[in-house]
């Protein structure tokens, strides 16, 4: 692995800390609502491509998930929705905002490895408030530098990152669940990806296609990295 990085950048959601098995439980809890309207897995269908409709405009995050309920909702029903439906669909995204923050296997003891080394980043998508929340409860804070809260992560939000960050491409890394979020998107900047799967991925997250570079890594478990990285002893 180069031995030009300086920086490094976690992803959170599903790198740091439990996420999408949340968001999967209240996809089957809003299902549950409309189960006489069709099956569970053609409703979840429905709300999935709601969701892509309206990433533009609302954005990743839980309030985003709310709304494109909401909407299916609407749809499912034919605009017949009542409004003590509507009250339980805010009450799934409200205790979606509210699930306890888990700390995946290794991170705290990479992240403790790594502190004083490199500078530290977090890197992620999502709403704002609910990301400096979950960040806050995590007990990591204190380990980074800087955090970085995304609309997405397109190249030229990663080329402001790096530029913010006042480094090169060539010394930034950057870890996560997500190819196309965490990894490719680096590395075709000229930085080095290093991917960490995670049990379950969004669908819209998903690459089918295999992704081959040399600043490309995949790793099993996230001390991994400690191996890899040349100034770690």
């Amino acid at each position: 692995m180069t031995s030009d990085v300086k920086v490094i950048a976690f992803d959170a959601d599903d790198t740091l800390w439990i996420n999408e098995p949340y968001f999967q439980d209240a996809e089957n809890e809003f299902a549950a609502l409309f189960e006489h309207y069709m099956p569970h897995h053609s409703i979840k269908q429905e709300l999935f491509q709601t969701e892509i409709k309206n990433l533009d405009l609302y954005g990743y995050g839980v309030k985003g998930f709310m709304l494109s309920c909401i909407e299916t909702a609407s749809r499912i029903t034919e605009d017949r929705i009542d409004f003590s439906v509507v009250n339980q669909i805010i009450a799934i995204g409200q205790r979606l905002l509210g699930r306890p923050i888990i700390l995946l296997d290794q991170v705290e003891e990479t992240l403790k490895a790594l502190y004083g080394t490199y500078k530290l980043i977090v890197a992620t998508k999502g709403d704002l408030l609910d990301q400096e929340r979950k960040l806050a409860n995590s007990g990591l804070e204190h380990y980074f530098h800087h955090v970085e809260i995304m609309s997405r992560k397109s190249h030229d939000d990663y080329r402001k990152l790096i530029r913010h960050l006042d480094c090169e491409p060539k010394e930034f890394m950057m870890i996560g669940n997500s190819l196309k979020s965490d990894v490719i998107p680096v590395v075709e900047l000229g930085g080095v990806g290093v991917h960490i799967p995670y049990v379950t991925t969004w669908a819209h997250e998903r690459v089918e296609t295999e992704f081959v570079h040399d600043n490309f890594y995949a790793v099993k478990e996230l001390t991994d990295i400690l191996d890899a990285l040349p100034l770690i002893s």
